[in-house]
C-alpha cells in the first residue's frame, strides 16, 4: 500500500501545530510565531469540520471554527483545502485587522494545499493579504 492510499482512505482525525509563519509585510507588531494547535476531523467524502486555537499576528489568542472540504490527488500524496468559518479573538487595537469583524468574530475563508506520507502531513496555509503560515500535523 502506498502513503498516498492508506493516508487519505476513510475517516480520520488530524491534529496539526505551527511551524513557520511570514508575514507579507513588515510591522514590529507583527507575531511570527503562532503557536497553534488544532484538531480537524476528515471524512471520506472530503468534507471536514475542526477547530483551533493560536496567537493571531498581534499574540492575542485567538480561535478558530470551521468547515472545509479537500481534495486529493489520484496519483500523488498532495491536496487542497478550502475551509471557512469563524475568527474570534481580533480585540481592542487590533480589531480593524481582520475584516467583517464584529464584536471580535469575523467570518474567513482559508486555502492551503498540503502534502502527506503515512500519517504526517504539512499544509502551506495562506492567510489572506496578511501571511503564510505552514502547519505539520498527524493523522489518526
Amino acid at each position: 500500500i502506498s502513503p498516498c492510499a492508506s493516508a487519505m482512505d476513510g475517516d480520520f482525525w488530524y491534529f496539526q501545530t505551527s511551524a513557520y509563519t511570514k508575514h507579507w509585510t513588515h510591522d514590529p507588531d507583527h507575531n511570527n510565531h503562532q503557536e497553534l494547535i488544532g484538531v480537524e476531523r476528515n471524512f471520506a467524502d472530503g468534507s471536514l469540520w475542526g477547530g483551533a486555537t493560536f496567537l493571531n499576528s498581534f499574540s492575542q489568542r485567538s480561535y478558530y471554527a470551521y468547515y472545509g472540504r479537500r481534495w486529493v490527488a489520484e496519483q500523488y500524496p498532495v491536496y487542497v483545502k478550502l475551509s471557512g468559518g469563524l475568527i474570534e479573538g481580533y480585540k481592542g487595537e487590533y480589531d480593524d485587522k481582520i475584516p467583517l469583524n464584529h464584536f471580535g468574530v469575523a467570518p474567513v475563508i482559508i486555502p492551503s494545499v498540503g502534502a502527506f506520507y503515512g500519517p504526517v502531513g504539512a499544509e502551506l496555509v495562506v492567510l489572506g493579504g496578511a501571511a503564510i503560515m505552514v502547519n505539520v500535523g498527524y493523522r489518526y
